[in-house]
């Protein structure tokens, strides 16, 4: 009993024991110490010196600074030791982009003494290093790679004798005039200078021998030489301690220096772009580092040769585990050598030209041969790799679709395959064979021409994690999957039927793309049940039915949302709804006549569209301050002024292949351009086309130097275009005005447009002439459209320097004299020189009006295969130039409605791409060209109200163009289609071609005839009379006599009629 009574005394002596030390230590744990005041504010002054648009440093506030964000203290002490300010880089979704600004770094982080950290990578600070950096003399690690600096390296760095991570990188306009000072860093082991300019530093060399410590050293694209490397360097001098060395893309060239053979711990070298086509020490370099375990060769210039047993020593090359050397020149037969390096791992051939069959590696685990020449999938042998777990041969012209046959039955009892990608390679049918490779992770079928339903040897493999089989010709519904879904791509196929009900199951699923095919019914519910989606992209099908609330009440990680183009889709929520999520890109279908209120809400949305989507009524005014960056409005029926538009916020979406552009066409928006419009700088494309704007173009829109398109057309805008209008930077490439009531003279200063492609100034009211500056200094022009202005004066010929002038567009104007000859050596119009780098242009934003085959349509994309010129209805005299049939590329040519005359030219057939052809309303004469029935591919015609005589022509396509209105107003021509028939005893178009035959040589003839008696008569008459003197006298004495007679006679004559008038 006692022992009883003993034992729970300890018992409870023990507890109480353990709950005071439990509680004293977690005391001491939560009760951390507080950062001193002078830390403190020395934090608050750097917060002050930069712009933190981002709110980085929002949570800066209180008088504990230990418990700010970004910064780390000392439990005991309270000295700030972290200071993590790195710019958020590496985005986890597109235009998601933070980073401070400023000029120089504030000199108050010299007080932070007791920091040992310090991260201020990935911002814009665009002063100096500061030098007060080498007084932090505790630091062991500083980032400030691509953080803008500039000028020169303070060598006051070296004074961090703890500092065991150094990474300046990546700072372009960073100078290095001494490397000496590194031979403080007595304690670095990380050193990265890449993308620094080393080419005046004096004693480059030191950072290898003076740094006992350093382990990892990054010097690509330093501009050095091997020089560089060894000046004052002992070359019995070991380097132990270098593990990993980069010098990719230096100026390296000739035999590889001695540094190399004293580097015995080496394991990780890379020199790609070192031309080792141009020296003989490749084996070399592999046979004196033994050490070496990964090999970095891209770009060499290396081919089979440098590859064979002849040159290598593969004894030496044991320990080689990591082996790239894409972009080279290896052809033809797979470097079977290679098979000898029995440790390789990793192998890299993309980008070079092989094409015959690859052997089996037995322990290689990743093979990449991308880009190359294989036209067989028999010679990658992919069923004979069984451990290989990565294999990419993505961009391989395989000649042939995968064929089930003995070739394809499994060789290997299990397959490793984790990741296999046959990007645009395959064509035909998914092969079943996929199916044994059970272990997929990763599969890529994308842009493979594959038909026929998605197989149930892809549906079956359950590790599957990431499947892209976009960018096909796949038909029938998408099937049940059985894998691990965490990304599923099957956009731009022919898929049908439902979203199936399964896809809710995945729960790891990430991102969704099913859009531009067939789907149609309503979306299941079950997304709702993918807590990790983060985008959804269903555009551009057959969906209907409602988008309601229940669809994402629990996806709060979207971000991308895409529901757009589905015509049966209606987006419905409730007034007061709050998302769950921050979407960073909406593009919705249907989505009711006001504008939702939930997006204001949304205060990370930078790309916004909303098309076609049946809103009315003016713009909020909370949408001014929406961060976005893209805003599509188009093709609905939102009124009044623009004074609402949104600031577009501060998110960077700079490198990230996005467009900022405000797209507010086809509404019915009023009032004038506002001016705030100038202060969108970061613009690429605006399009205020097809609304009621009226007044003035701001002059300030010349701020937008971004600016790729301007599309003002079809407003009621008005006044003269101010010279500023055209000083936009050489980015500009569309600009259209037409449709207006712009009046005056066009100005003269087009110099800085000199990328401009596309110029529409049509159906205004200008006048004057068409500037020649035109001609001289656009010379990208592809469309020049000024129809429908009242300009006068001749086409400049200037027009015809423009080489990629594709479409020519004069006509309604009060052009006059002849149409130049030169037109006919445009040569975008003579042979095919097609543009498609247009950026914006060729995603589809700009279109062209134009009249062709009689109908003004308005062409999208397909303006850019176009071809055309229309100069009508001008007061056009003479000819129509030979010359033009030269334009062989030509689809459209209109000439009517002029006063031009002569005959139509003779070899017209040249012109093969024509499609519509209008000669009509001028005083043209002769017959019609024989030739005109070889244009095959013409279907419109009009030749009325002309003088043409004859029969019109018979035979192929002038077969089809039967209508007799297109030789009306011809009184004498004759034939089908037209009521007239010719004689049937004489062909009246024979008689004229034989007479228009003959009359050529019979014109010859009768002028010879002349000439000949002429000179006959000429040196009959006076070659006599110049070599005979007495003929010459005798003449003149007659001449003399004649003359007297004559005279007499006459006085005689008036002597008579005077006595005769005073008889009387």
């Amino acid at each position: 009993m006692g022992n009883e009574w003993g034992l729970g005394l300890h018992i409870i002596f023990l507890s109480i024991f353990l709950s005071a030390t439990t509680y004293t230590c977690l005391g001491v744990r939560n009760k951390s110490a507080v950062c001193s005041e002078r830390e403190r504010l020395a934090l608050l002054k750097f917060k002050e010196s930069v712009q933190d648009d981002f709110g980085m440093l929002s949570s800066w506030v209180g008088n504990d600074c230990c418990r700010w964000g970004r910064i780390k203290c000392d439990s005991v002490t309270g000295n700030v030791e972290s200071l993590h300010l790195r710019g958020d880089s590496e985005a986890e979704f597109l235009f998601k982009k933070f980073y401070l600004i400023g000029n120089e770094v504030s000199s108050s982080l010299a007080e932070l003494r007791h920091l040992k950290y310090l991260d201020m990578s990935w911002n814009i600070f665009q002063g100096k290093i500061p030098k007060f950096i080498g007084s932090l003399k505790q630091l062991t690690y500083l980032n400030l790679s691509n953080a803008h600096f500039q000028g020169m390296i303070p060598h006051h760095i070296g004074n961090l004798s703890k500092l065991e991570v150094l990474d300046l990188s990546s700072n372009q306009e960073l100078m290095v005039d001494d490397m000496a000072w590194t031979s403080g860093l007595s304690s670095l082991k990380h050193l990265d200078l890449s993308f620094l300019n080393l080419i005046q530093a004096k004693h480059a060399d030191m950072v290898l021998y003076m740094i006992p410590s350093l382990k990892e050293l990054s010097l690509q694209a330093c501009q050095l030489y091997f020089s560089d490397l060894g000046q004052s360097l002992n070359s019995s001098r070991m380097l132990p301690n270098i593990e990993h060395l980069d010098l990719a893309h230096n100026y390296f060239k000739g035999p590889l220096p001695d540094v190399f053979q004293n580097m015995t711990s080496l394991a990780s070298l890379d020199l790609s772009g070192f031309d080792f086509s141009l020296a003989w020490s490749f084996a070399d370099l592999l046979n004196m580092i033994p050490s070496l375990s990964e090999l970095y060769l891209r770009n060499c210039g290396l081919h089979n040769t440098h590859l064979s047993s002849h040159h290598l020593n593969f004894s030496t090359l044991s320990n080689i585990q990591h082996l790239d050397l894409s972009g080279n020149w290896i052809g033809g037969i797979f470097p079977s050598d290679l098979t000898n390096m029995s440790s390789l791992r990793v192998l890299d051939l993309w980008g070079n030209m092989l094409n015959s069959s690859v052997p089996i590696m037995p322990n290689l685990l990743e093979l990449d041969l991308s880009y190359n020449k294989f036209k067989q999938i028999e010679h990658v042998r992919i069923w004979g790799q069984c451990y290989l777990k990565k294999l990419s041969v993505a961009f391989n012209p395989f000649d042939a679709q995968v064929i089930e046959s003995q070739k394809n039955i499994s060789e290997c009892p299990d397959y490793a395959m984790e990741m296999l990608n046959l990007f645009n390679s395959l064509h035909g049918i998914i092969p079943e064979s996929l199916g044994r490779s059970a272990n997929l992770r990763e599969l890529d079928l994308s842009f493979c021409r594959l038909k026929g339903p998605i197989p149930e040897c892809v549906t079956r493999l359950r590790f599957l994690e990431v499947l892209d089989l976009s960018h096909n010709q796949l038909t029938g519904p998408i099937p049940t999957f059985l894998g691990r879904l965490s990304n599923l791509h099957l956009s731009f196929n022919r898929l049908n039927g439902p979203i199936p009900e399964s896809l809710g199951r995945h729960f790891s699923l990430q991102a969704i793309s099913l859009s531009s095919n067939r789907l149609n019914r309503t979306i299941p519910v079950s997304v709702s049940q993918l807590p990790k989606l983060h985008s959804l992209d269903i555009s551009y099908n057959f969906l209907e039915g409602v988008v309601s609330e229940a669809h994402f009440a629990n996806i709060s990680m979207l971000k991308y949302l895409d529901i757009s183009s589905n015509n049966g889709l209606t987006f419905k929520v409730s007034h007061g709804w709050i998302p769950p999520f921050q979407l960073v890109s909406f593009s919705s279908c249907n989505i009711g006549s006001k504008f939702p209120q939930w997006l204001q809400n949304q205060r990370m949305l930078v790309e916004l569209t909303l098309s076609n989507a049946s809103i009315s009524g003016p713009l909020p005014t909370w949408l001014r301050k929406m961060p976005f960056k893209f805003l599509d409005l188009s093709q609905n029926k939102l009124i009044g002024p623009l004074t609402n538009l949104p600031s577009a916020g501060k998110f960077d979406v700079s490198g990230s292949g996005f467009y900022p552009g405000l797209f507010l066409q086809d509404n019915l928006f009023n009032g004038s351009i506002p001016r705030s419009l100038c202060q969108r700088t970061d613009l690429h494309l605006l399009d205020l086309s097809k609304n009621r704007l009226t007044g003035k173009i701001p002059k300030c829109l010349a701020n937008l130097q971004k600016l790729e398109g301007m599309k003002l057309s079809s407003n009621k805008l008005s006044g003269v275009i101010a010279k500023s209008i055209v000083l936009f930077s050489s980015s500009l490439l569309g600009l259209k005005l037409n449709d207006n009531m712009f009046s005056g003279e066009l100005p003269e200063e087009w110099g800085n447009l000199k990328g401009l492609m596309v110029l529409d100034f049509g159906d205004n009211n200008f006048f004057g002439k068409i500037p020649k500056q035109i001609g001289e200094k656009l010379p990208q022009l592809m469309v020049l459209r000024l129809r429908g202005n009242n300009f006068i004066g001749v086409i400049p010929p200037f027009v015809c320097n423009i080489s990629e002038l594709q479409i020519l567009d004069v006509a309604f104007n009060n052009l006059t004299v002849t149409i130049p000859r030169c037109l006919g050596g445009l040569s975008a119009m003579v042979y095919s020189n097609l543009k498609w780098s247009l950026t914006s242009l060729d995603a589809g934003y700009e279109n062209v009006n134009q009249v062709l085959k009689g109908v003004d349509r308005e062409y999208t994309k397909s303006w850019q295969i176009m071809f055309n010129m229309d100069l009508s209805s001008n007061k056009l005299v003479g000819g129509i130039p030979v010359e033009l049939t030269a334009l062989s590329m030509l689809m459209g040519l209109n000439l009517s409605n002029n006063h031009l005359s002569g005959r139509i030219p003779y070899n017209i057939g040249n012109m093969m791409k024509l499609e519509s052809l209008d000669f009509s309303k001028n005083e043209l004469i002769g017959i019609i060209p024989p030739s005109m029935a070889t244009l095959t591919f013409l279907s419109w015609l009009n030749l009325s109200h002309n003088n043409l005589f004859g029969q019109i022509p018979t035979g192929n396509q002038l077969q089809t163009l039967d209508d007799p209105s297109i030789y009306v107003g011809n009184k004498d021509l004759c034939g089908a289609p037209l009521p007239k028939n010719c004689s049937s005893h004489e062909d009246p178009t024979m008689d004229k071609m034989k007479n228009e035959a003959t009359d050529g040589p019979m014109k010859v003839w009768f002028y010879v005839d002349i000439m000949c008696g002429f000179a006959t008569g000429f040196w009959g008459v006076i070659g006599v009379l110049l070599f005979k003197k007495q003929w010459r006298q005798k003449l003149f004495m007659i001449a003399e006599e004649t003359i007297d007679k004559i005279y007499v006679a006459v006085v005689v004559r008036v002597a008579k009629m005077r006595r005769g008038r005073e008889a009387l």
